[in-house]
């Protein structure tokens, strides 16, 4: 019943969303301004030194036209936004040379990604929002259209679900504001792509990427003109990858195709369809044994480089999980085979495109639609939390007195060594299958002159369905590319398998969800000679369905003999459901004041709604709606020699859910608030008049954000088992660090043959707490990176681009399945970004 309740949904939205388009386009349009064209600016009362050209898509142009978090026809220039906004241009993005899409979101100011963990499954940290992990609070959009309604699911973030390409034209990174009113009402950072389109004049590229880490990379695009008006593009890429952690296969392998189909309408507008392709396997690395000599001081564990370092390896690839249980003697219990090269991937399909239209009397229609779905898969392994330990005394902890045991190499056979040391790692599969289709319109009215009053409605509905089976803990060398350890003991039990493993799922889900959300919104904007107002309203309703299995505890094979899955959780028959529905409003009051043609100051103040995702509501099916205050000022200059873009801010958290699950399997929950005031920067100084080729740019964040209204005392755990209770209150918030910066000069200039460019980039994250009450000090790093350009003639480009050329260790989070302090014997299990890597880029532009 829920499914075919979905169905009927997705159908619905979607062919609103297409007869739309199709009703629309045959409409006798009368002619008007286009809708791509840009605001007017007013009149200047001085002579500014004069900004680069509107079409100038440029991160330092305040001309530029941003079209993110704004119900404006055409969208707004820069200087006109009264609120956050960092745009790239598909050159800046190159230069930036961003590890992972999550990577690039550097960009803007006070965002971290922890991309320490690969291509995909990045902790998105945005300053102010109290996450702790996952990306709850970023949005991907392609082409103004959410990739999926919810940010974030388990073992699913939008970063996840999108790869950086030659098919991006630029982006757009709004941080709040009024992105509360459109979309899925992100109230944190929306990250919004625009793809490249056709051309009257043929364009296209081809790329050839050769990495330290044993990448071979292969991109391309071309866009073309297909008849009057009518326009087209393709691109993509292919690469695979050792990756700088090597697991001894494929660490990344795949690629994306995308296609663009554009109609312009002349003066009247225009409709655009695309289509992605996405299938791409990625390695994902958790946690690692670290020496941790001090708090916030860490160095290499013996055997095991956190910089390079991995538990994948050739003799744990393949495996077989046992999850089903059988109940005859000698029986074999059903299961999973896993291959660790399948990793944190997406097989995903997106379709959608974006229509504007300008009518007669000043009337404007925006549509934007979008369906998404495939699979986001996870096979991995996780830290189990226990530190490494010699296989003697693992044994002796584990096994039952008086036995002796013998441990073996499974892949070879070979014995053992008992001094060496060892660990256990979950590995975990998830079997993830979405579907989520969107749509957004707009009508836009101008009211009197410099008015402008926009109606509109956001509809999305989406299912998640998985299969869940966690735990599955191995026994492993504490080292780089391990052996699984086989162990049998003397009185005929076998503690670990043949495979290594010591232990069968103690978490199994399958689930089915369905999530309907819609939205209307009313905004206003009001041009007032050198004063810019606008104003919006949006309520929102969220529905979510959920259908979960039941679980049992139990031997799997109907053998006490084999302890490795004697205490193993599995699915039986019957369902629980969870039925959940809110409704929520957001608003927001911005002005801005040009006051010259290269200087502006604006102040916002907006309240934004977070709804429960579907893995919350497992957990606590009467989840609150949280609310987030934001309060905002800042200031934007351009000059010859100058660019600065800054930010004051300052956001409010209420009644934010959090369960911890004690050491003893009980669970405390507890809800708390947060309170942060903070500065985002960007700027860049050409300091050398006679040389206007070098420039430095400067960007970053300084936050100050702490708990607030938590429980009195909050139970813990340390690692060592030491139990305790400690209050939130003026805690640092989790993972974030209180100041981060990113330096780059850079120099270009002409030669004989075109052109060079090199620069330099100096990236500094302060401490950080890996919990939230600062007993796992994260401590701070820095890392250096550069890049060299040379255009060669018309046609050719070189890039040579390099990052942590210093091989840092940077910990971006700690052990994660503790509440306290995680350090134990100098040992600490934490991630690092990743090691050294330098890569190699031939481009052909035709």
């Amino acid at each position: 019943m829920i499914t075919q309740r979905t169905t009927r949904r997705l159908l619905a939205t979607s062919i609103a969303a297409l007869l739309a388009a199709g009703t629309l386009h045959a409409e006798d349009a009368t002619p008007a301004p286009g809708p791509q064209a840009a605001p007017a600016a007013p009149a200047a009362q001085q002579t500014p030194p004069p900004p680069p050209p509107a079409n100038s898509k440029n991160a330092t142009n305040l001309e530029q036209v941003v079209v993110t978090g704004t119900a404006a026809t055409g969208g707004l220039k820069k200087i006109d936004t009264s609120y956050s906004v960092t745009s790239a241009t598909l050159d800046q993005i190159r230069e930036f040379n961003p590890k992972s899409s999550a990577d690039l979101l550097k960009m803007a100011p006070g965002v971290f990604p922890e991309s320490s963990g690969g291509q995909t499954g990045a902790n998105i940290e945005v300053a102010g929002f109290p996450g702790g992990g996952d990306a709850p609070f970023v949005t991907f959009q392609l082409n103004g259209s959410p990739l999926y309604p919810m940010p974030t699911l388990s073992f699913m973030d939008n970063s996840s679900m999108f790869r950086l390409d030659d098919t991006i034209d630029h982006a757009e990174l709004v941080l709040g504001g009024p992105a509360v009113l459109y979309g899925n009402g992100q109230p944190g950072l929306t990250a919004n792509f625009i793809l490249r389109e056709g051309t009257d004049i043929p364009t296209g590229d081809v790329g050839v990427t050769y990495g330290s880490e044993g990448m071979v990379r292969l991109d391309g695009f071309y866009g073309f003109k297909i008849a009057n008006d009518w326009y087209a593009s393709v691109g993509g890429f292919w690469r695979k990858s050792d990756g700088v952690r090597d697991p001894q296969f494929d660490a990344d392998k795949g690629g994306s195709l995308t296609a663009t189909l554009t109609h312009n309408f002349g003066d009247s507008g225009s409709i655009m369809f695309y289509a992605r392709d996405l299938k791409d396997h990625n390695q994902f690395v958790t946690d690692t044994p670290i020496l941790n000599p001090g708090r916030g001081q860490f160095e290499a564990y013996p055997g095991f480089d956190p910089l390079t370092g991995t538990f994948g390896s050739k003799a744990n690839q393949h495996t077989f999980i046992q999850t089903t249980p059988c109940y005859t003697a000698g029986c074999t219990p059903g299961g999973q085979n896993l291959n660790l090269a399948k990793g944190r991937g997406a097989d995903i399909i997106s379709v959608g495109g974006n229509l504007d239209l300008t009518f007669g009397n000043d009337w404007n229609i925006s549509d934007k639609f979008n369906f998404t779905g495939g699979q986001m898969n996870t096979i991995a392994f996780f830290s189990t939390g226990q530190n490494p330990e010699t296989l003697s005394d693992y044994i002796a902890g584990n096994a039952p007195a008086g036995t002796t045991a013998t441990a073996y190499y499974t892949n070879n056979g070979q014995p053992a060594d008992m001094n060496q040391n060892v660990t256990t790692q979950g590995l975990w599969y998830v079997h993830k299958r979405i579907q989520g289709a969107t749509n957004e319109f707009h009508i836009s009215k101008d009211i009197f002159e410099g008015n402008t009053l926009t109606f509109g409605n956001y509809t999305a509905v989406y299912n998640d369905h998985d299969t869940w089976f966690l735990g599955n803990n191995m026994l492993l060398q504490a080292k780089n590319n391990p052996n699984p350890i086989g162990v049998t003991l003397s009185n005929g039990q076998v503690l670990s398998s043949s495979q290594g493993f010591v232990s069968g799922p103690s978490t199994a889900i399958r689930e089915a969800w369905n999530g309907f959300n819609t939205a209307f919104f009313l905004t206003d904007t009001w041009k007032l000679d050198k004063w810019l107002f606008d104003a919006g309203v949006r309520v929102e309703r969220q529905e979510a369905n959920g259908r979960i299995q039941n679980t049992a505890t139990g031997d799997l094979d109907n053998n006490p003999d084999t302890l490795y899955n004697n205490n193993s959780q599995y699915l039986v028959g019957g369902n629980t459901t969870i039925n959940y529905a809110k409704t929520a409003p957001s608003w927001t009051i911005g002005a801005n004041y040009e006051i010259q043609s290269n200087m502006s100051v604006y102040a916002r103040i907006n309240d934004g709604v977070h709804f429960p995702g579907f893995d919350d509501l497992r957990g606590l099916p009467t989840q609150p709606v949280n609310k987030v205050h934001n309060m905002e000022v800042g200031f934007k200059y351009q000059a010859d020699w100058l660019y600065l873009d800054v930010n004051a801010y300052r956001k409010l958290f209420y009644n934010v859910p959090y369960t911890i699950t004690q050491g003893n399997g009980q669970q405390f929950s507890f809800d708390y608030g947060s309170a942060t005031k903070g500065i985002n920067f960007n700027t860049v100084v050409k300091p050398i008049p006679n040389v206007p080729g070098f420039q430095i740019a400067f960007s970053g964040d300084y936050m100050d954000g702490h708990y607030t209204h938590s429980a009195a005392c909050t139970p813990y755990t340390t690692q060592s088992g030491e139990e305790g209770c400690a209050s939130l209150n003026g805690m640092q918030l989790q993972r974030q660090p209180k100041f981060q910066g990113r330096l780059t000069p850079s120099y270009e200039f002409p030669t004989a043959f075109g052109s060079m460019k090199f620069w330099l980039t100096w990236e500094y994250i302060g401490n950080r707490y890996g919990d939230l009450i600062e007993q796992q000090p994260l401590g701070q790093y820095h890392d250096l990176s550069f890049g060299a350009t040379a255009n060669i003639g018309d046609n050719w480009q070189i890039n040579l681009q390099g990052t942590n050329m210093t091989n840092e260790i940077g910990i971006t989070e700690g052990n994660s399945r503790l509440f306290g302090f995680a350090s134990e014997g100098g040992v600490i299990l934490a991630r690092s970004i990743e090691g050294r890597e330098v890569n190699l880029q031939v481009k052909y532009k035709f």
